[in-house]
């Protein structure tokens, strides 16, 4: 690998993303790469021609390791949509001038769906063209778990862990406020099409909890009344009553629960509607009709940015990843992206793979229909044993005076 090449990141970060860049970055200077460039803020940024050398930033191998600890997107990152070559080829032909003037023989682009659609035209572009020179290849991130044909998404793992732990922590939090009074506790956790990280909710209920009482994804019509009526029998039983709820539940006539109280009319460059106070207006319904105390609890930007709370597993296979693009790359794929197949469960093994990426991108995985019980209100065991290796282990931050030290961009420099 006697090129140069650039990376870049892309969609909401998570915190093992910057493992997969380091991945991409240790793996390249190993193969004998030129220079290692970074796109400031995705393909967006390189349209700008916004890049820096990585190699100004990363010195050695603590530096490395630093980087695989920083959550969030260490070269920034972007909701750019691509627009089609048929539509505006003079931002392929950008884009290519930009890659020859830095004289690129490879392009990583570290993200989840979107991301993927960029490589899948990045590529198309490419053999339009007859570009044989220049290498696209795809590396996954997402905690959204719904990346087609990978058995799950670096990201993922981690946030179920920090949801798993933070559910427990919730839980036993209301139980020591229902002494003689009763109260509802709503969480709200990411997700508008894919319940994968609400159903890590269900880790919770181990020998010292019995986790949430109520598990709602979005795979599944929303109910309401049928929901009230669940609560209210609960509330015979226990005075702590605690219910898990994807941002992106949503009625049977399609409408998202949280476009029934306030909510913004946000949308991204992809058409995405900006979903939240699901668990608000949950909470403001119960305390109407039940009579009692109820709250919201929205995990927020905590759930893909908690690096303390990371999984060993999923930042060492977020490294494996990014690895692997940087050799497959090497040895002529293109269009391609890596995933992650599971050879066991016990002990839990994985190695990756490779799939084209028109079979990946703008492809949903969702939680199946047998992971949930009869009436869709908690997950089976099925989908707890599918998730549970995932949360394994945990890298100790590297501590300064008492907090975790991250690996930044000086912003005053010049790329």
């Amino acid at each position: 690998m006697a090129h140069n090449i650039i990376v870049g990141q892309s969609g909401g970060p998570t915190s093992v993303i910057n493992s997969s860049l380091a991945g991409v970055f240790a793996t390249a200077k190993e193969l004998g790469a030129g220079k290692i460039y970074g796109m400031r803020n995705g393909i967006e940024g390189l349209l700008e021609e916004r890049y820096i050398d990585m190699t100004e930033y990363i010195k050695n191998s603590m530096d490395v390791e630093i980087l695989k600890r920083t959550p969030s997107s260490f070269l920034g990152s972007c909701r750019f949509k691509l627009p089609t070559a048929e539509k505006s080829p003079e931002t392929y032909e950008k884009i290519i001038a930009v890659l020859r003037k830095l004289d690129i023989q490879h392009f990583f682009y570290i993200g989840g769906n979107d991301s993927m659609d960029t490589i899948k035209q990045l590529s198309e572009y490419a053999k339009a063209k007859n570009i044989t020179d220049i290498t696209f290849m795809g590396v996954p991130k997402t905690i959204d778990n719904d990346l087609a044909l990978t058995d799950h998404t670096p990201g993922f793992g981690s946030a179920a862990k920090y949801i798993g732990a933070s559910t427990k922590e919730v839980i036993r939090d209301a139980q020591g406020l229902t002494y003689k009074k009763s109260m509802i506790t709503i969480m709200e956790i990411m997700g508008r099409n894919a319940g994968w990280l609400t159903g890590a909710t269900a880790l919770a209920r181990t020998e010292d909890c019995d986790g949430p009482d109520l598990i709602y994804l979005p795979e599944v019509p929303f109910d309401i009344d049928k929901f009230l009526v669940k609560v209210k029998d609960l509330l015979k039983k226990k005075s702590s009553v605690v219910i898990a709820v994807s941002e992106g539940i949503r009625l049977a006539d399609g409408r998202y629960v949280c476009e029934l109280g306030s909510s913004g009319d946000y949308v991204d460059a992809f058409g995405h509607k900006q979903l939240a106070g699901t668990a608000t207006y949950l909470a403001n319904f119960l305390a109407a009709e039940c009579g009692c105390k109820t709250r919201a609890v929205e995990l927020s930007t905590l759930q893909r940015s908690a690096s303390h709370m990371a999984s060993r597993v999923d930042i060492d296979e977020a490294f494996m990843v990014g690895g692997a693009a940087v050799k497959a790359a090497d040895e002529g794929d293109t269009g391609k992206m890596i995933v992650i197949d599971r050879v066991s469960d016990d002990p839990y093994m994985a190695k990756t793979g490779i799939y084209d990426v028109h079979r990946i991108a703008n492809e949903e995985k969702v939680v199946p229909r047998n992971w949930m019980n009869k009436d869709a209100s908690y997950v089976t065991k099925d989908f707890v044993d599918y998730i549970s290796p995932l949360i394994q282990g945990d890298y100790q931050p590297i501590m300064v005076n008492g907090l975790p030290r991250h690996l930044v961009l000086n912003l005053k420099k010049k790329r």
